[in-house]
């Protein structure tokens, strides 16, 4: 043994470990899904009127109870592991409901779905603006926008209606066919005053499911953008100084930034394309 261990350099201790690793068998894992049959019972039975309750709640409940009866206990990770080969395990808590999307925000051609929403921009100074903006979903271009130091109320959301169906339909009173006009749950854009309005005009008015910001996830992103690429490098020395560089923002966006979606064009850009197409 000490000559072997000399040639390969490594210790005699470390050889003998080896030698009797492979000569002991190994222990084979105790197979414990084949009795797991009996827990899953008592685990939906707590699930169904505990519904909030995860493994490590219902494992003290059912060694609560097996401790009652004088059987033994079970381990939180077998609980773990049946509750989530069989779909019950509690989803992670946000703080608030959470809702799954399905659904596709981008549509097939242009002015067949308008989203908006708005955000705020908050300066150095203490001035805060308010900022409520159109998108088209399938080209992408900021169509209108509005910048409010005031906040954004019902009033503000049907002059951006107005001024986006005008944009993209001149000379009109109404729109030729209903366009929708997907937003949040602001009280702006569910006030009775602004449905009525954008009905009237020709636009199919709807909001999404309270908290699913998901669904209207093409104004969401837009926000992310703008905020990243614009603001994140402006002036923000007061509201006076981000009114100056907005309109610049806005058309620096819709001109000239590429997208991902448009195969790396700007919002302008793909729709020249798509007009001439």
């Amino acid at each position: 043994m000490s000559t072997i261990s000399r040639s390969l350099e490594v210790a005699r201790s470390n050889i003998y470990e080896r030698l009797v690793a492979a000569i002991k068998p190994r222990k084979r894992r105790r197979e414990s899904r084949l009795d797991d049959e009996w827990l899953l019972p008592m685990i939906q039975q707590i699930i169904s009127w505990r519904p909030t309750y995860g493994y490590r709640r219902v494992t003290t409940l059912i060694c609560r109870e097996l401790r009652a009866q004088g059987k033994p206990t079970v381990n939180a990770k077998r609980i773990q592991r049946i509750m989530s080969e069989n779909g019950l395990s509690l989803e992670r808590h946000t703080a608030r409901p959470t809702r799954s999307h399905h659904g596709k925000v981008i549509t097939l051609r242009s002015n067949v779905r308008w989203c908006s929403d708005g955000f705020r921009i908050q300066c150095w100074n203490g001035d805060r603006l308010e900022i409520a903006f159109s998108l088209d979903c399938h080209d992408r271009e900021v169509i209108r926008w509005i910048a409010s130091n005031k906040g954004i109320d019902g009033q503000t959301v049907r002059d951006l209606m107005a001024e986006t169906m005008e944009s993209r339909f001149p000379n009109v009173t109404a729109l030729p066919y209903n366009v929708q006009w997907l937003s949040d749950n602001g009280p702006g854009y569910t006030a009775d005053e602004t449905v009525r309005f954008g009905r009237a005009i020709g636009l199919d008015v709807c909001t999404t499911a309270p908290y699913s910001p998901e669904s209207n996830g093409m104004a969401e992103a837009f926000v992310k953008t703008f905020k990243r690429d614009y603001v994140a490098f402006g002036d923000l020395s007061s509201a006076a100084k981000v009114l100056e560089q907005l309109p610049k923002w806005f058309e620096d966006y819709n001109e000239l930034a590429p997208h991902k979606g448009l195969a790396m064009k700007s919002p302008r850009e793909y729709l020249r394309q798509y007009q001439h197409a």
